[in-house]
């Protein structure tokens, strides 16, 4: 499975609804999110600045980060932006991968 980093930024209406339902309500509603297409959550933390929540979750693959930042989007109490996240060994490999390139101007 894949890991991928959601920063979520509440709207007006997600900032309501975490005052009412509190952070282990978030906690449990992204881990059902999570679960429900077949991965986990593995961390949730709030955050001060521009971000208002760091998520990690582990999940099959790129279609099921998708549909989740679609819902979410779509639901209106938060916008997300998500990170695909890569392992040192997934990087060792990139490293010998070949790539045929030329750079502008080359």
């Amino acid at each position: 499975m894949a890991r991928f980093l959601i920063k979520a930024t509440y709207t007006l209406d997600g900032l309501r609804g975490l005052l009412k339902d509190g952070g282990s309500g978030r906690v449990e509603a992204v881990r059902k999110v999570a679960e429900s297409v077949g991965g986990h959550l593995e961390s949730f933390d709030f955050g001060f600045g521009e971000d208002d929540a760091y998520v990690i979750c582990e999940l099959p693959d790129n279609k099921s980060a998708a549909a989740i930042a679609l819902t979410v989007g779509a639901a209106g109490g938060a916008t997300t932006r998500t990170v695909v996240l890569l392992t040192p060994a997934e990087i060792d490999q990139a490293t010998r991968q070949a790539v045929d390139y030329r750079a502008p101007g080359a």
